[in-house]
Parts: C-alpha cells; sequence; structure tokens
C-alpha cells in the first residue's frame, strides 16, 4: 500500500470534503512531524481528528501525520529524527531504553490494550482455552509481549502455539482453533466470515500495557517542551471530539487508508465504546491520555518477572508525566447521556493491571 502524508497547510485542511479554518500563517505554527504504528484506522483516529478538525492549529501546530505499516520501523525513524513524536507501546519504548535508545512515553491514548484472544462460540473463558489444550495461533512478536503473561497468568504451555500468517481462513474451517485479535480486525473479518466469536479483551483480564501511546526524545524533550505539551493537549481533545462526532476524523481516515471501509471504522469506534478502552479505568477521572507512576510500575513487574526487561530498569528514563494536560480531559461519557452510547453499564470497568 502506497503511504500517504496528511498535512496542516496554512491553516487549511487539504481534504475534500471538511471544513477550511479560518488563515493562519505556516510560519506563526511549530511544525510536528507523528509518525502512527500501523495504516491509518479508528484505534488513531483522535490524532485524525485533531487534524481534521483544526485542534492541532488551535494549539499552534502544524502536524503530519504519517503512517507506519509493515516495513516502518517508527522508533528507527523517530530517535533519527524523521519524527518528533511517535504512536508507541509500553513494551517497545522499554525495549528501546535498554538498548540505550534515548525514547521516553509522555501520555497514553489507551487505557487498555485492544490485544485479545478470539475463539469460537462454544469457548466461554480464558481458562477453558487452557484446560482443552486448544490450539493457539499467534504472531511473532506474541512471544515478547502478551503469551508470556498469558503462560504465567494461566499456565499455558508453548506446544499449544502455531504461527499466526495473518488470515482468519484456518479460524473459520477448525472451530477449536483459538487466535490472537486485534479487537477492532480480526473479530471482525471473522464476523464477515459467518461467524460470531467469543473474544477476551486481555486487558480485562489483567494484561498491564497502555497502548496507542505517545513518545517522543529526550532531545525534543529538552529543545522543545511546549511543543510537546501542546500536542499531548490537542491529541486528548482530538480524542474526546473523537468520540463525540468522528466524521471528520474517518473521512481523513479513509483518505489516506483507501481499504478502510465506513463499516470497519464504524465497528473499530463501536468496540473502543464498548470495552471503554480511551474512557475507562484512570482516564474516566483523571482525563484522556492520563498516567499513572502505579501502572507503569506494574508493567514493569510484568516484564522483569517474565524476562522481558532487567531488574534494574530505570522507569524515570521510560516514560514522564510531565506533559499530561493539566486540566484534565475529561472523557464526553462521564456524561450520563453518552454512557447509554459508550459506556456499558452491567459490564463495569476493570483495571487492566488488577490481579485476576
Amino acid at each position: 500500500m502506497k503511504m500517504k502524508l496528511s498535512t496542516v497547510l496554512g491553516g487549511s485542511i487539504m481534504m475534500a470534503g471538511l471544513v477550511a479554518f479560518s488563515p493562519v500563517s505556516a510560519d506563526e505554527l511549530d511544525k510536528v512531524v507523528f509518525g502512527t504504528n500501523w495504516y491509518a484506522q479508528a484505534e488513531h483516529g483522535g490524532f485524525y481528528q485533531a487534524l481534521a478538525t483544526g485542534l492541532y492549529k488551535e494549539h499552534g501546530l502544524d502536524v503530519e501525520i504519517r503512517m507506519g505499516g509493515p516495513q516502518v520501523n517508527g522508533t528507527q525513524l523517530l530517535v533519527t529524527g524523521r519524527y518528533d513524536l511517535l504512536m508507541g507501546y509500553p513494551i517497545g519504548n522499554i525495549n528501546a531504553v535498554e538498548k540505550g535508545l534515548p525514547v521516553m512515553t509522555v501520555a497514553a491514548s489507551m487505557q487498555g490494550d485492544p490485544q485479545s484472544l478470539v475463539a469460537h462460540p462454544h469457548v466461554e473463558s480464558i481458562e477453558q482455552i487452557k484446560e482443552e489444550g486448544l490450539p493457539v495461533y499467534l504472531a511473532t512478536h506474541a512471544h515478547s509481549t502478551f503469551w508470556p503473561w498469558l503462560k504465567a497468568e494461566y499456565g499455558f504451555e508453548d506446544d499449544v502455539v502455531h504461527a499466526y500468517t495473518f488470515s482468519v481462513a484456518p479460524f473459520l474451517t477448525d472451530e477449536n482453533i483459538v487466535q490472537q485479535g486485534y479487537l477492532s480486525s480480526e473479530p471482525f473479518a471473522i464476523q464477515k466470515g459467518g461467524i460470531e466469536p467469543n473474544v477476551f479483551l486481555l486487558s480485562d483480564y489483567g494484561y498491564p500495557p497502555y497502548a496507542t501511546t505517545i513518545e517522543t526524545t529526550t532531545d525534543m524533550i529538552e529543545e522543545r517542551p511546549d511543543v510537546v505539551k501542546r500536542f499531548v493537549q490537542a491529541s486528548m481533545e482530538g480524542w474526546q471530539s473523537y468520540l463525540e462526532n468522528p466524521e471528520p476524523g474517518n473521512k481523513l481516515i479513509m483518505q489516506e487508508n483507501p481499504e478502510m471501509t465506513p463499516e470497519q471504522i464504524a465497528y473499530g469506534i463501536e468496540k473502543m465504546k464498548e470495552y471503554e478502552l480511551v474512557t475507562g479505568g484512570d482516564a474516566g477521572s483523571l482525563g484522556i491520555g492520563v498516567m499513572t507512576e502505579e501502572r507503569w510500575m506494574k508493567i514493569k513487574d510484568f516484564m522483569v518477572s517474565a524476562g522481558l526487561a532487567s531488574a534494574d530498569l530505570d522507569l524515570s528514563k521510560v516514560y514522564t508525566l510531565e506533559f499530561l494536560p493539566e486540566e484534565p480531559v475529561l472523557p464526553e461519557a462521564s456524561n450520563p447521556i453518552l454512557m447509554q452510547v459508550g459506556h456499558s453499564l452491567d459490564r463495569p470497568w476493570r483495571y487492566p493491571y488488577d490481579s485476576k
């Protein structure tokens, strides 16, 4: 897929169908390049919304969003100065720091990771998957992220693992197969294949990492701290706006990623709301994007116990709370009316770092 760029130029969005904003000289805006971790999708919606609605410009920023993809090494582009900020993941950030790279996380768009296990309708729990020894299809990256956690928490063994090649075809033909799934991707494809799967969102069962984080370099923090803070503020306002009225961001997402359909975007938004990935946990009271020392310690403890990080890891080199919004960007879902849309009252949020 050919990658394209979204850019705010001269105070207007270069995109048909979006509202033009009052002219602002490009010289008055601080230029920022933000790299995502994959092709444009609903899970990136807050950033595209901030671009499409002019929130970045309102905060004095000329933001260019560059899509990620399977051949894009975001961390390398960040540390070499091609990106100013990057959509990241705590485990990747910790791995980078342990390699000596000057990368820090400054905010977390999602309080829970969208990673899940996907099973057929007759499978009712993660415990059942383990007890029945069902085959689990996993991609390579799972072995350095959530699979060690599943082994520690539920006693899975490696002999049940099969290679996942990012095709749901095996799942559709064998009712005993369990596979990994990104909340808005594989379950959607499986539904389109005629099966209503059971989805076990790992963060609901204690898997601790944040997701869709914002990373930057120590140089950026030292040299342009105000830009970092304004980018975080505008992005979290973008998420608040996106969950209320996603149309502007969706138009930009589909322009950037022509393979993305309105149906799949709608499904992704529905699942983000249903599982409260952006608005749940601490975000409900402390604001979208929030991070806490306690949560980061849980992430470290998991990685150390799983052999994914060293015990002497210095978390002060991994993240900072300095750039979180001073005035919390509270989710609109805290409004009782919107709770009917975005929150399930009979499905209370479980903090991803709570023990089972």
